[in-house]
């Protein structure tokens, strides 16, 4: 099993103890770099707005000097819009904290946002961008409730 497979089946653990919605996806991050998980979060793990990536940036600080050589894992792509006032979208935490990789599981779908450009924003301000497709079916079981079309 590839470290990247390895790292996003700990993201969909962590995905799997979110609160449930019907209002929201259940989501997973997990942050490592130099091969050393050091951070994680996931969907509503402190309040009921709060997004897995940003759960999980917010434990190291964006100034963490660790993040400009680490990578994301996230079971679904980082989102480029919020509905929730004043809370930058996850793109936004990922760019300012300087992190060079990511690796998703799905994309998002339309169910909540119109048009998620969140890889495409992230390529475009040089971030690598893996997706694991193989992995998208597990990411996505937590969320089956909802309208993923």
């Amino acid at each position: 099993m590839s470290t990247d497979h390895r790292y996003m089946l700990r993201a969909v653990e962590l995905a799997r103890m979110c609160p449930p919605s019907a209002t929201a996806f259940s989501v997973g991050a997990v942050v490592v770099a130099d091969g050393v998980e050091i951070a994680t979060g996931f969907s509503r793990e402190t309040d009921a707005k709060v997004h897995a990536e940003e759960s999980a940036l917010d434990k190291l600080g964006d100034a963490d000097p660790r993040l400009a050589r680490a990578t994301i894992y996230s079971t679904l792509e980082p989102c480029s819009q919020r509905a929730s006032a004043g809370r930058p979208p996850c793109t936004e935490r990922i760019l300012r904290a300087g992190i060079p990789r990511v690796v998703i599981a799905w994309r998002e779908p339309a169910t909540f946002v119109t048009n998620c450009v969140g890889v495409e924003k992230l390529r475009q301000h040089g971030v690598e961008v893996i997706e694991l497709p193989d992995l998208a079916a597990e990411a996505m079981a937590m969320n089956r409730h909802l309208d993923l079309s």
